[in-house]
C-alpha cells in the first residue's frame, strides 16, 4: 500500500507551518486517488494530542522522533530516510520553504532518489504521481514523472491549499540513530523573521524589494523609506524570499499575497509575471531599476532608471522632510 510521506514543520510553540499543513492536505487527496495512505513525520517533543490532531488534514499516521531537534536539516533527513525505508513510502512531499528544500535535497542524495523542486501542482497519471513545475522563467509548465522510488516532491511556497476536516491520526514514535555528520551542528536559537508581524495587505504604501537590492542588507534602506509613511510596509519578491533575504509573510505574487496599495514602489524588481499578478492593481506603481529594459517598466506609472543605492536614501530624506509625493515626482532625483 505505502503512499506519501510529508514532513510537518513547526515552531518552538508547536504551531505547525501553513505550507506543511497544505502539503498534508495535498498528500491526503493524492493518496485517496492512488488508493494508498498519507502520513506525516514530525520531530521534537510534540504532545500526543497535537500530533494526533494532524489527522484533521487527512493523514492516517504521524511518525514522531522526540529526541530530534526541529530546524536542522540533516537529523530530519535521518528520520525521514528511516521511515521511508522501513515502511516503503513511494513519495516524500514538502510544502516549500528553505528548510524543506534542504531536507528534500539531503533526502534525495541519501536515497538516490529523483527530485522535483518548485512544484506548483501534483496530479495522478497512470497510478503514479506527476509533478507540474514552471520552467523558462515561469513561461511554460513541465510535467515531471519519477522512474524510480521514492520520488521527492518539493513544492513552491503557498502551492498547496490547507483543507481542514475531522479525524485523528495514529502516533508512532520512532527511534533514530543519527548519522555522525548529523550531530555536527547544534541549534542555538530560532529567531523571529523581520517583518513577519506586518500586514502588507493593509498598507497604503509598499516598498517592494527584489534581487536588485543585492543582499538582505539592501532591505534596510527599504525599511527606512517605508518608515517615512504613516502606513508604509516592505514587501518582497519570491526570489529574495527563497534566498532568505526577507520573510515569506512579505512575499507578493502568484505564490504569495495580492496587494492593492495606493503606492507600490518596486525597487530592484525585474517585473516577472508571477510578481505582477500580485501587485498590478496598485493605484500607482513606481519602479526603480538600473536596467532600462526591465519588464517592470512596461506596467509602471513612473519609471526611474538609476542606482537604487543612491536613489533610495534621497527618497527617504525627501519624504522625511514632508515634501509630499506630488513634489517629489515633479523634480529629478
Amino acid at each position: 500500500m505505502a503512499g506519501i510521506l510529508v514532513y510537518a514543520l513547526h515552531d518552538d510553540e508547536g504551531n505547525f507551518n501553513k505550507n506543511s499543513l497544505g502539503a498534508l492536505s495535498e498528500a491526503s487527496k493524492l493518496a485517496g486517488e492512488l488508493g494508498s495512505e498519507a502520513a506525516a513525520v514530525i520531530v521534537g517533543d510534540i504532545a500526543d494530542d497535537a500530533a494526533a490532531a494532524l489527522g484533521k488534514y487527512g493523514v492516517t499516521k504521524v511518525y514522531r522522533a522526540k529526541d530530534v531537534p526541529e530546524g536542522l536539516a540533516q537529523p530530519i533527513v535521518d528520520v525521514m530516510a528511516k521511515v521511508i525505508q522501513d515502511n516503503g513510502y513511494n513519495y516524500a512531499l514538502f510544502g516549500g520553504g528553505l528548510l524543506g528544500f534542504e531536507i528534500g535535497a539531503g533526502l534525495t542524495a541519501r536515497l538516490g532518489a529523483g527530485v522535483t523542486m518548485e512544484v506548483t501542482k501534483v496530479k495522478v497519471d497512470g497510478g503514479k504521481l506527476v509533478s507540474e513545475r514552471p520552467i523558462l522563467q515561469d513561461s511554460k509548465i513541465a510535467d515531471v514523472g519519477y522512474v524510480s522510488e521514492p520520488g521527492i516532491i518539493i513544492g513552491r511556497l503557498n502551492a498547496f491549499d490547507v483543507v481542514e476536516g475531522s479525524g485523528t491520526a495514529e502516533v508512532v514514535d520512532v527511534d533514530v540513530e543519527l548519522s555522525e555528520f548529523s550531530t555536527k551542528a547544534e541549534m542555538i536559537t530560532r529567531g523571529e523573521q523581520r517583518g513577519a508581524d506586518v500586514d502588507i495587505e493593509a498598507a497604503d504604501v509598499l516598498i517592494g524589494g527584489g534581487r536588485g537590492l543585492g543582499s538582505a542588507d539592501g532591505f534596510k534602506d527599504c525599511e527606512e523609506l517605508a518608515g517615512a509613511f504613516d502606513n508604509g510596509a516592505v514587501a518582497a519578491t519570491r526570489a529574495v524570499v527563497d534566498a532568505g533575504w526577507y520573510p515569506y509573510a512579505a512575499q507578493i505574487g502568484q505564490t504569495g499575497k495580492t496587494v492593492a496599495p495606493k503606492l507600490y514602489l518596486a525597487v530592484g524588481v525585474s517585473g516577472a509575471i508571477q510578481h505582477k499578478v500580485g501587485m498590478q492593481n496598485s493605484e500607482a506603481i513606481v519602479a526603480i531599476n538600473k536596467d532600462a529594459n526591465a519588464p517592470i517598466f512596461e506596467f509602471s506609472d513612473l519609471g526611474i532608471v538609476g542606482d537604487l543605492n543612491k536613489i533610495l536614501p534621497k527618497l527617504t530624506e525627501a519624504f522625511m522632510s514632508n515634501m509630499g509625493l506630488q513634489h517629489l515626482w515633479a523634480r529629478p532625483v
